[in-house]
């Protein structure tokens, strides 16, 4: 749904300069993106070739937290909605549709976002990567999810933009449709083994609409 790439690079690398680590160029940061923060940490610190015990990575994650909650507060933030989010949000609430946010990324941070490009409005439940024991690619955020809304997997479609998404969707039981843009570890998407692509998040209500055996006719999406 957001592109919050540009935004993690800064973070992360302010972090880094705090402790004088060079920092890495965004594109880079980008394929370290999907699985937490605090595996964006340990990653962004292999592909520099250093070493930091786990007192010293915590130290950085809530520095690089600190960081990312500040372009926030002092409006600095470049995240931004994905070409046709808007649009596909608002369609599928059209259709009776109760929608969820599952991402690895913290709740209040999703929640903020959501609420900064409003895009709330349509959102009733937000799973975050603090909101679980575990993160995607296990199950259990969209098993949340599910609990939460009080819907059956099998009455429930997620949208994903990476293996992480899709593996995640496998386990918890439900089908799945991937978009072609987003965070995949820097591989193409359209390799992804799922259910069906769509070009954009505007494209799905007309899937739906067509009633795809493949996509179960979910009367949910997450």
């Amino acid at each position: 749904m957001l592109d919050t790439a540009g935004d993690i690079a800064v973070a992360l690398n302010r972090s880094l300069a705090e402790v004088d680590i060079p920092g890495l160029p965004p594109e880079q940061v980008r394929d370290f993106i999907g699985r937490g923060a605090p595996l964006l940490i340990s990653r962004a610190l292999e592909r520099l070739g250093i070493s930091i015990d786990a007192a010293g990575q915590a130290a950085l994650l809530e520095r690089f937290y600190f960081h990312y909650d500040q372009l926030h507060v002092l409006d600095e933030s470049n995240a931004r909605a994905y070409p046709g989010v808007t649009e596909g949000l608002g369609s599928l609430r059209e259709l009776g549709l109760r929608l969820a946010v599952v991402t690895n990324k913290q709740r209040h941070f999703a929640l903020e976002l959501l609420k900064r490009l409003n895009l709330s409005q349509w959102i009733e439940v937000v799973v975050g990567g603090d909101s679980c024991e575990r993160r995607k690619p296990d199950p259990q955020p969209l098993q949340f999810a599910c609990s939460t809304l009080r819907v059956e997997p099998k009455q429930t479609l997620m949208v994903g933009d990476s293996l992480n998404d899709v593996r995640a969707a496998r386990a918890a039981g439900l089908p799945v449709v991937c978009v072609p843009y987003g965070y995949n570890d820097g591989n193409d998407p359209r390799g992804l083994p799922c259910d069906a692509f769509i070009e954009s998040l505007s494209d799905l209500p007309a899937i739906l609409l067509d009633g795809s055996q493949a996509l179960n006719s979910p009367s949910q999406s997450a």
